[in-house]
């Protein structure tokens, strides 16, 4: 894969007090990929993505996101960067319509300082373009005026990969972006995901071993705050340090 770095993390650890929750994490994530990360509860994915994206501080290591260090900028300086993260827990303004909490996104309004208003558009036209493109993007067309709030669990979360596009980001953060959703759901989730790599760069981390296989073009393995491994989909399938921390069969799809 010749793709170029775009994001690149080194020795990256956390503590709090003598607890390590990141014990020293590399990480090389390369332009228009979908990158994966994945491990058992507390392996440290989230405290990861905090780190990267500007949310925690770090406690040692380095980060460099296309071409610049930003291990010490705050969140809302990675943002105009051209990172973007939607949350593992729904953050919608939910009394607004879909086509609203889309346009503050743009305009850099939204929950949780996840945009900035430098990447606005310029003009209401302009604005409306963009909000238009990411609805259909995410396939929310036809539900544009509806209260966010009235929307499926499944539809939200797409809508929360949409606030994200409408900062026009370099890469794009999910986690988890398809916890509880049912089957038509995560189909349609899967393939939204794996078509923003064309413009875009994502940073996945996912439970469903099915679609981290499936849409991934590299997949790290987190255990206890370290990696464990990384590789192609194939080989972190077959791998035998990942069937152990995965319980054996959760890692290949088969019942536990």
């Amino acid at each position: 894969m010749n793709a170029p770095i775009l994001l690149e993390a080194s020795g990256l650890e956390k503590h709090y007090g003598k607890f390590a929750a990141l014990g020293g994490v590399d990480l090389k994530v390369r332009a228009h990929t979908v990158h994966s990360v994945i491990g058992p509860n507390g392996a440290g994915k989230t405290t990861l993505f905090h780190l990267l994206t500007g949310t925690k501080s770090v406690s040692a290591g380095r980060i460099v996101f296309d071409g610049h260090e930003v291990t010490r900028e705050p969140d809302h300086r990675r943002v105009q960067r051209g990172m973007a993260r939607s949350f593992q827990v729904t953050s919608l303004f939910l009394s607004l319509s879909v086509r609203e909490n889309l346009r503050l996104a743009a305009q850099g309004v939204a929950p949780r300082k996840a945009f900035n208003a430098w990447q606005a558009p310029v003009g209401p036209r302009a604005l409306t373009e963009v909000v238009d493109r990411v609805l259909a993007r995410v396939g929310l067309q036809a539900l544009a005026d509806a209260p966010a709030g009235n929307l499926s669990h499944g539809q939200q979360r797409r809508l929360e990969v949409g606030m994200a596009l409408a900062a026009r980001p370099k890469a794009i953060f999910l986690d988890e972006p398809t916890s509880g959703m049912g089957i038509d759901d995560l189909e349609e989730m899967k393939q939204l995901i794996r078509s923003l790599r064309d413009e875009h760069t994502v940073v996945l981390i996912e439970h469903n071993m099915n679609i981290v296989m499936d849409i991934s073009d590299t997949v790290t393995v987190m255990q206890a705050g370290r990696v464990l491994a990384e590789g192609l989909p194939h080989d972190i399938r077959s791998d035998d340090r990942v069937r152990a921390a995965y319980l054996g069969n959760m890692i290949t799809g088969g019942k536990a």
